[in-house]
């Protein structure tokens, strides 16, 4: 089975949307938010078009629910706009 295909089918067991997505998105975080909003604050996973990202305390979450649009925009700018989030979904987790 083709590396890009694989993906495809963990991606989809994880709840983690398409490999692109996972690609662009997931493996290209920091570049997106910046280093310090991105070591506080984790996508988790697609869900239909929500992307859903755990912070790591109520400051971060209340922060990057302020961003989301910008964030929005950045991950729709990296992936497309066909597929592209269009809400953004922020739980805290401590770690």
């Amino acid at each position: 089975m083709p590396l890009e295909e694989a993906l495809g089918v963990v991606a989809g067991r994880l709840g983690l949307g398409r490999p692109s997505f996972v690609t662009d998105v997931f493996g290209r975080w920091e570049e997106l938010v910046g280093p310090s909003v991105a070591a506080h604050v984790r996508p988790i996973r697609l869900a239909g078009d929500t992307l859903v990202v755990h912070a790591d305390h109520h400051a971060w979450a209340a922060q990057i629910r302020h961003l989301a649009p910008e964030i929005l925009q950045r991950v729709a700018a990296r992936c497309g706009d066909d597929g592209a989030p269009t809400r953004l979904e922020v739980r805290v987790r401590r770690s």
